[in-house]
C-alpha cells in the first residue's frame, strides 16, 4: 500500500467516525476540512482510472 492509498484511509476514517465534528474544531476550521475532502475524492477518482 502506498502512500497516497494511506492518506485515503486515514482521512476518510476520521471524517466517517465524526473526528471534523463541530465540537472538536471550531466552525472556521469546515474550510480546509473540506478541501482535504475534495482532494481525497479526487486522488480516489486518479487511482481507480489509473493514473496515479
Amino acid at each position: 500500500m502506498g502512500i497516497i492509498e494511506l492518506l485515503i484511509i486515514v482521512l476518510l476514517l476520521l471524517w466517517l467516525f465524526g473526528y471534523f465534528g463541530r465540537g472538536r474544531l471550531p466552525i472556521a476550521g469546515g474550510g480546509w476540512i473540506h478541501t482535504l475532502l475534495v482532494i481525497v475524492v479526487i486522488l480516489v477518482i486518479l487511482r481507480l482510472l489509473g493514473i496515479v
